[in-house]
């Protein structure tokens, strides 16, 4: 009897291991099988693209918290978010962006105001092609990180603009011009905060830029903008072709 309830335990856990190979889930970006987002070395890869200063403050107007340098395997990563859908690339990246918050956080003035996260808004035509809005996902897990308040729906695409890429510095703060609003049911509690805008890249900042002043002018405090990759370093020149497709 001790043997047969031996042979049943071996191939229950058997069974178990086949079921768990089976229904494992892969990596985003190797498809190789794993329980997390990203297998470890894709993992090791795109943490290879982290900024080295990651709080940039020479900008006044607004300040930025970028997790990585928009390149190589953090690149890929992000488009692969973007593009195909792959969607757990949005919870390892979010979540590294929200322990970098708390690191940094640590070392600088709490801010008079509570903090509320605002992630960049898709048009409403983007959003029902893409079926999600990166930004938002980011910042679902940024804020399971950081316990902070996610407003989702603080700020409203009012306008579908043509892609940023394309277009010179000028034609970027034109195109964004009067491209957001404020939602009103949001108005109130977001007047009460300083908040923080969240999005996947950062590139010359007009999109950033455009979303803070339409906050600003509804009488709201901003920070500044977390993002999960900057396009160029602090200092440089803007590169020849950035991403600003939504």
């Amino acid at each position: 009897m001790g043997r047969l309830s031996s042979a049943r335990a071996w191939l229950g856990q058997g069974q178990r291991q086949v079921l768990g190979l089976v229904l494992a889930d892969h990596c985003a970006l190797c498809q190789r099988s794993t329980a997390l987002p990203l297998c470890p070395s894709c993992s090791r890869q795109v943490r290879q693209c982290q900024h080295p200063t990651p709080w940039d403050a020479t900008q006044s107007a607004l300040p930025v918290v970028s997790w990585g340098c928009y390149e190589g395997s953090l690149r890929q990563a992000i488009g692969r978010l973007k593009y195909d859908g792959q969607t757990d690339i949005a919870r390892f990246l979010g979540t590294e962006l929200g322990q970098l918050w708390l690191e940094q956080s640590r070392d600088r003035a709490a801010s008079p105001r509570p903090v509320a996260i605002v992630p960049i808004p898709l048009h409403a035509a983007k959003l029902q092609q893409r079926g999600f809005n990166q930004a938002d996902l980011l910042a679902q897990w940024f804020c399971r990180w950081t316990q902070l308040p996610l407003h989702s729906h603080g700020l409203i695409r009012v306008q579908a603009t043509q892609a940023q890429h394309s277009l010179s510095p000028a034609a970027r703060q034109r195109n964004l011009a009067q491209a957001f609003a404020v939602a009103p049911a949001q108005l109130t509690t977001l007047r009460r905060s300083t908040v923080w805008l969240l999005d996947d890249i950062f590139t010359t900042g007009a999109t950033a830029q455009s979303a803070a002043q339409t906050l600003r002018r509804s009488g709201i405090s901003v920070g500044g903008i977390c993002v999960a990759a900057r396009a160029m370093a602090w200092g440089q020149a803007e590169p020849a072709t950035g991403s600003g497709e939504r």
